[in-house]
């Protein structure tokens, strides 16, 4: 039986979505966000309403002093915005307002998701073609403009809704390729070269630093996310799916957890419908083999592998309800 003193003492653990979500109505979006996840919300993002609203483009929108146009061949830097570009920024100052909107008496952290520097680089053309990642100019140039362009609007949010404490999560899909060196050129019949992981770590340093006192977590779903060189870049917490993770990663989640920093746990696969019993389970057995205290266990956050945007709206809003009751459900186990 649950020993309910022990349930008290040990703090909740918290869930949270990564970021996309079905249909195109962002009011009721942030409305299921905050109710269902109550303890960490986020501004949704919602990729169905075209290029400007999905990964990259909505990501543009946070940019400083580069301009961008979208291209057959997707999204690339050029000399003034294009109409697309001044469409990301308009939808997402609306999106900001209708955060700000429903967020007032909120009091608590509220997380808020964009591309990071590498996904963009590995992504994102130049003006004269090829990626950003093969030029280390545009690729610093590119980092220091979102670094930049992301403390502006932290900067703004704090001051429109001074009761909440801003979370930045980036998203870095791509991340683990560009460290190997497995992104291909625009002709794709070769690869960029590796980056060095001093070279991300130092532009990760310079966005923390950039935009503190607000934290910042990366969130990778990719095998192979390079969990202790985020960790050593000062990162606050780092989301990962726990179906890509090796037993080597698992040991540098356990790492990270007894270092202090939370670890976004993506317990819930996209598009397979398990119940709550079934997440917590997925959770708790490599939290008892890696011999974690509960204390440390609890600095997870439960959430589902990766974004919810190819769900039906029904089926998202139950992912994170099972997502609640799976972490109500390790709670206790690690409290018994």
């Amino acid at each position: 039986m649950t020993n309910a003193s022990s349930t008290s003492e040990l703090a909740s653990i918290r869930t949270t979505g990564i970021g996309s979500w079905p249909g195109n109505d962002m009011a009721d979006a942030i409305k299921i966000a905050f109710a269902e996840c109550p303890d960490l919300p986020y501004l949704p993002e919602l990729p169905a309403r075209g290029a400007y609203a999905q990964l990259i483009g909505r990501s543009t929108a946070f940019l400083a002093g580069l301009a961008v146009d979208l291209q057959p061949a997707g999204w690339r830097l050029t000399d003034a915005s294009s109409r697309d570009h001044r469409l990301a920024i308009s939808t997402l100052r609306s999106d900001l307002d209708l955060l700000e909107e429903h967020a007032q008496g909120y009091q608590g952290t509220v997380k808020l998701s964009v591309a990071g520097p590498w996904t963009l680089a590995a992504m994102m053309e130049r003006p004269r073609g090829d990626r950003v990642l093969a030029d280390s100019g545009a690729r610093r140039d590119l980092s220091q403009s979102l670094a930049e362009g992301t403390a502006q609007l932290a900067a703004d949010l704090g001051r429109r809704l001074p009761d909440i404490e801003l979370l930045i999560q980036f998203d870095e899909p791509m991340l683990p390729a560009v460290l190997a060196g497995g992104i291909s050129n625009a002709s794709g019949l070769s690869r960029h070269r590796a980056i060095e992981p001093s070279e991300i770590s130092s532009a990760i340093i310079h966005t923390c630093e950039r935009l503190a006192p607000t934290p910042l977590a990366v969130h990778c779903c990719a095998a192979d996310p390079p969990i202790e060189l985020l960790r050593l870049a000062g990162v606050s917490g780092v989301l990962v799916d726990i179906d890509q993770l090796s037993s080597a990663d698992w040991d540098a989640v356990g790492a990270t957890l007894e270092a202090g920093l939370w670890i976004g746990v993506g317990a819930l696969p996209t598009g397979r419908a398990l119940g709550p019993d079934q997440v917590a389970r997925r959770v708790l057995q490599p939290v008892r083999d890696l011999g974690l205290e509960p204390p440390t266990a609890a600095r997870m956050v439960i959430t589902p592998a990766c974004g919810l945007a190819s769900s039906a709206r029904n089926d998202a809003v139950h992912a994170l309800r099972t997502l609640r009751s799976a972490a109500q459900i390790i709670t206790e186990q690690l409290a018994d």
